[in-house]
């Protein structure tokens, strides 16, 4: 498996991104501004929509932990889960992460942060009561591996763009439905175009949780994969992370702080038992029983 690809790949998929939401970002202030009757909204909604982004990309680490309600690990009451988080850093090359704490029986991990010097790793409490060293060096050794390929980054842009463009279509559907926008027009030519605007604005609103999912889609799959094989690396011992997720497989509980904006973090998918939309079309991990298939056969 050549790393160095996978992780020029990850670096295009991030620029590919960026794109399509600042697309879509400007396709939103442009709706609201025309229905508002005023463009000066459309670099406004512009510079504010950049210095949301910068801002929650530098910060991305501290607003992953608080919406997930992750707390620091306690060196001494944690200390097997420090001892293997170093124990991981050194084998992966790379700076120790902090590592933070989720109270929840639910079994589940993920990793956040920007870059490796400013990158997170949080385990639940149901990790660390109902997996076994070996278990949990897995599970540690797969999030540091998503640092090590740089996966964390894509993630953590696609959460917040993902965020953001849920926040602005929920205003744009609220302006229309709660009617926020009248025409100002006396004409038949302008009350047509407000009703495409509005037809448009709804369209959007309506399309982000498709897009959500596409984004879900896109870095999902093959980065988990790859985090996988990257851990059972890092290791040397597959059946440790394989036996971890045969047992969270098995577990049935749901990890109440997770989100849809942040379930493509998680080792695995933590919203297991609810109905999303198109799941079944656009799922953001791959089958767990692929994935230990694939580790047990290396």
């Amino acid at each position: 498996m050549d790393f160095y690809r996978e992780i020029s790949s990850n670096n295009r998929m991030t620029f590919f991104l960026f794109i399509i939401f600042f697309a879509l970002l400007f396709a939103l202030g442009y709706v609201i501004s025309f229905a508002l009757s005023n463009y000066i909204f459309v670099p406004i909604f512009g510079i504010i929509a950049i210095v949301y982004i910068v801002v929650s990309y530098y910060n991305s680490d501290s607003i992953v932990t608080a919406i997930s309600g992750a707390k620091p690990a306690d060196e001494r009451k944690h200390a097997v889960l420090f001892n293997i988080a170093e124990e991981m850093a050194i084998a992966a090359g790379l700076p120790k992460p902090r590592v933070f704490v989720i109270e929840d029986t639910a079994i589940n991990a993920f990793a956040t942060g920007r870059n490796p010097k400013h990158s997170v790793i949080c385990v639940t409490t149901g990790c660390l009561a109902r997996l076994n060293r070996e278990q949990l060096t897995g599970v540690v050794a797969h999030e540091m591996s998503h640092i090590r390929n740089y996966d964390i980054k894509v993630m953590t842009i696609a959460a917040i763009l993902v965020g953001l463009t849920v926040l602005l279509s929920d205003l744009l559907l609220r302006m229309f439905l709660f009617g926020g926008v009248k025409s100002n027009s006396s004409n038949k030519e302008g009350n047509i175009l407000m009703l495409v605007a509005i037809v448009v604005g709804i369209i959007l609103a309506i399309l982000t949780p498709v897009i959500a999912q596409l984004i879900n889609f896109a870095i999902s799959r093959k980065r988990e994969y790859l985090a996988d094989a990257s851990a059972a690396q890092l290791t040397r011992y597959p059946e440790g992370l394989a036996s971890a997720l045969e047992t969270i497989g098995r577990d049935k509980e749901i990890l109440e702080a997770a989100n849809k904006a942040t379930a493509h973090l998680y080792i695995a998918n933590p919203l297991k038992g609810q109905k999303l939309w198109m799941q079944s079309l656009f799922e953001t991990h791959p089958p767990i029983e692929d994935r230990i298939a694939k580790l047990r056969a290396m």
